[in-house]
């Protein structure tokens, strides 16, 4: 057999397929993270304005009116309620305008993204000395200082969604790239839920108690934790289930490609481009994440909206995967699957 004949024995049109779809993602990869990360700016920051009523509509206007649109300015009614509202994570920061003195305060939370808080300062910072004031800063939910530049919530949601799928990968390809049954697809999704659990206290221990990176509820965490492996897991399981081994890359595509660099970790939301803005909040990273900071820095705020993005991805994937296994009941193969996955003579076990 001549080299030509290996080669072409080697490269099926299969492989050819695989190897074209790699390089899609590779392509794709590239593409996501430097277009969403390669020149962040705030844009339409949410913010409020506390000031004497003569004032008040003047300084908005004046704020929505900067080069490049960085605030979106609101009335705010006093302090307290700025401080509230920030908390609450409906505004990004507010300036509380003195009535007599010349030195107004800014109020930020770090926690939410160090790179936001410094920005907004910055802006603050040169419109006040156009007007001849000075600006200082408050930060009503410091970000911890063990936790640079915000980064460890966003680090510890990447860690559960990998843990996600490749924990989902291993089950399927271990008896075939898709569910012969009704009885393994259950049998998948019990050791995924084992897994998510397990997952999601181990990642909450080693980044509070053990490294000290993220304060607020460990048991909170751990809870985020098992339901961020648990919706990333089973929808991996699903898209292999309905694809097969072409379910693993198109787990990375939503995950890796699409969710990590929109998900407001290097770069809050307010600071990315409007496409990974809008998708973002949408996919388990950036609902993860968002959770993640919420319970850490903001008294558990704010975390409705993404716990449920988190849990429709979970049924979606887990219902999606039990149907298609049973619509695979009895099919040709299953003699086959079964066997192979049987436990032998010699001691081996049953695959899942």
């Amino acid at each position: 057999m001549t080299f030509v004949d290996e080669v072409k024995n080697a490269v099926t049109p299969r492989a050819a397929l695989l190897v074209i779809g790699v390089l899609g993602l590779q392509l794709l990869f590239i593409a996501s993270y430097v277009g969403a990360l390669h020149k962040p700016k705030p844009t339409d920051v949410a913010f409020g304005v506390v000031a004497p009523q003569q004032m008040s509509q003047q300084l908005v206007s004046q704020l929505d009116g900067l080069p490049g649109g960085p605030l979106d300015p609101r009335t705010v009614s006093s302090e307290a309620e700025a401080r509230e509202q920030i908390m609450n994570r409906d505004i990004d920061g507010a300036l509380i305008v003195s009535p007599q003195g010349s030195t107004d305060t800014l109020l930020v939370a770090s926690g939410g993204g160090t790179v936001l808080s410094s920005a907004l300062e910055r802006i603050l910072t040169q419109v006040e000395a156009g007007q001849q004031r000075t600006v200082r800063t408050v930060d009503v939910a410091p970000a911890s200082p063990d936790d640079f530049d915000g980064l460890s919530s966003f680090y510890l949601v990447v860690g559960w969604c990998v843990g996600g799928y490749l924990c989902a990968s291993i089950l399927a390809i271990s008896a075939g790239t898709k569910p012969a049954n009704r009885q393994r697809a259950l049998i998948r999704t019990a050791v995924m839920a084992v897994y998510a659990v397990a997952g999601g206290i181990g990642g909450a221990v080693i980044i509070g108690p053990i490294l000290g990176a993220l304060p607020g509820s460990v048991w909170g965490l751990a809870g985020l934790g098992a339901l961020v492996v648990f919706s990333v897991g089973m929808i991996t399981l699903a898209l292999e289930a309905l694809t097969g081994i072409i379910g693993i890359g198109l787990a990375v595509l939503i995950i890796v490609i699409a969710g990590n660099p929109s998900a407001g970790g290097a770069f809050p939301l307010p600071m990315l481009p409007d496409f990974w803005r809008a998708i973002g909040p949408a996919l388990p990273p950036g609902a993860g994440t968002w959770a993640a900071r919420s319970i850490a820095y903001f008294r558990g705020n704010a975390v409705t909206g993404p716990l449920l993005v988190l849990s429709a991805w979970a049924v979606a994937g887990t219902a999606l995967t039990l149907l298609l296994s049973m619509r695979r009941r009895g099919g040709p193969d299953d003699g086959r699957t079964e066997a192979a996955s049987s436990p032998s003579p010699s001691g081996g076990s049953t695959a899942v």
